[in-house]
């Protein structure tokens, strides 16, 4: 059985501590009380536990000094700050320092579990992320595909049987969803790890390019031909070649390649001599390779032998869970990258971020990212951050004319559930079937005043 996360309330006025303690006892945490800043940090020593809540003015200190020392022991902790006194200024510094979220006092119980149940969530996600990698990275070095949704983790189990083999490969999915690193896990993962990895972009060349690319060719074969020249079979021999973007060679390519998989012989272009080769190929598209068969597009012998074993990389919609820890991850690399200190996403940017349709998957997140780290100046990322067609995209979808039934068909469902919750969220978001967070999103949608 799971144990309960520990959260510490720190706060040197007892009814509060109380108060916030029986809140969270309800929903299931296990609550640790401090009523001074130095008792609280001993305890957070002490107890070490998930989720620090403190009051930013404590009688024998500063709220401040609680989640900096919180973040210096254990540095996963989740830390949220309650402000009765100090400005929203003040609360935002917090946040640069790496609190999750700010509370104004009165406390209103319902935000507080909300905020809280966040953060276990976060902090849950994280972890389980970095058990996750650990192992992987241990055992199969696949740190580098980030995920922990049940799609990615059938990659990883598929990937721990095809790697060690000599098996094609055929990666399929969308443009932008990580083809290429799968197929650089499963060559670090072969016996032929210490060898080549060779990738070409079968869309980016001329076929007499492309062919020579791919086979080498002898000097003189061809006007330009000023020297003989290696093909990337030849570079690859003894690892791995990755042909990315299978589906857009020529008739004439394919008969050739096929010849190559076949014979597992090349033959430059210009000579009449083949040259053995040891070469595990591992091909990749975002097109449908079957319906090409079908249409006479593409020869059906090749698919064949291309598809020995079969990947699908899905789309991020799909798997819409693995963004936190993409964005995570994400904003680690690009902030060491461009010498910025990005320290705080804001919970409304995070939301429009997930909620978002990724038409370009993890290739068109990370390029998002990448342009709100460069013009960053704050050191946190806000909602007025992120790019309009992403921030607007919800409230856009919610007034659209043509959705009017949809949307009505929608606030009649959440004001009956609130109806017969009498007004507790909590218990309405339940009868939903969805999170507390997600209805509170829905409301706000629906009504920007809320």
């Amino acid at each position: 059985m799971t144990k309960p996360l520990k959260v510490i309330i720190i706060d040197d006025e007892k009814a509060i501590i109380e108060a916030t303690a029986e809140a969270l006892q309800r929903a299931g945490y296990e609550c640790i009380e401090a009523d001074s800043a130095q008792s609280g940090m001993n305890t957070i020593t002490d107890r070490r536990p998930d989720i620090v809540i403190t009051d930013l003015v404590l009688k024998d200190g500063d709220g401040m000094d609680v989640l900096r020392h919180a973040k210096q022991t254990i540095p996963d902790c989740e830390v949220i700050v309650i402000t009765g006194f100090a400005s929203v200024e003040s609360a935002v510094q917090a946040m640069q320092q790496g609190a999750l979220h700010y509370l104004r006092k009165p406390l209103n119980l319902d935000e507080l579990r909300t905020v809280v149940a966040r953060a276990a969530e976060r902090q849950k996600l994280a972890r389980d992320n970095v058990s996750l990698h650990a192992q992987l990275d241990q055992r199969f070095g696949l740190h580098e595909i980030i995920g922990n949704s049940p799609a990615i983790r059938h990659i990883f189990e598929a990937l721990r049987h095809i790697s060690p083999t000599n098996a094609t490969v055929l990666i399929t999915g969308e443009s932008g969803t990580g083809k290429e690193l799968v197929a650089h896990a499963i060559h670090n993962n072969s016996h032929r790890k210490r060898g080549p990895f060779v990738a070409l972009n079968c869309a980016t060349l001329p076929e007499g390019v492309l062919e020579s690319e791919l086979f080498g060719h002898e000097k003189g074969a061809f006007t330009g031909a000023i020297a003989t020249r290696k093909g990337r079979f030849e570079f690859a021999d003894g690892g791995t070649l990755f042909l990315d973007e299978i589906g857009e060679l020529s008739p004439t390519t394919q008969a050739k390649l096929l010849r190559v998989i076949e014979e597992r012989k090349i033959m430059r272009i210009g000579s009449n001599e083949t040259i053995d080769v040891d070469v595990r190929l591992i091909a990749a598209t975002n097109r449908n390779l079957e319906k090409m068969v079908g249409e006479g597009c593409f020869r059906d012998d090749l698919f064949y032998r291309l598809k020995v074993v079969s990947v699908h990389m899905p789309p991020l919609r799909e798997r819409a869970e693995d963004i936190p820890l993409l964005i995570d991850a994400f904003l680690k690399d690009l902030s060491e990258e461009y010498g910025k200190k990005i320290e705080l996403i804001e919970p409304e940017a995070l939301a429009a971020l997930e909620d978002f349709h990724w038409a370009g998957n993890v290739r068109e997140l990370r390029n998002c990212l990448e342009s709100m780290v460069v013009m960053n100046a704050t050191g946190k990322i806000s909602l007025a951050d992120i790019p309009a067609n992403i921030r607007n995209t919800n409230t856009e979808t919610t007034r659209e004319p043509n959705d009017l039934s949809l949307v009505n068909s929608e606030q009649r469902l959440i004001s009956a559930a609130l109806e017969r919750a009498d007004g507790n969220r909590e218990k309405a978001a339940r009868l939903l079937g969805i999170s507390l967070r997600t209805l509170y999103r829905k409301l706000k949608n629906l009504d920007p005043t809320q």
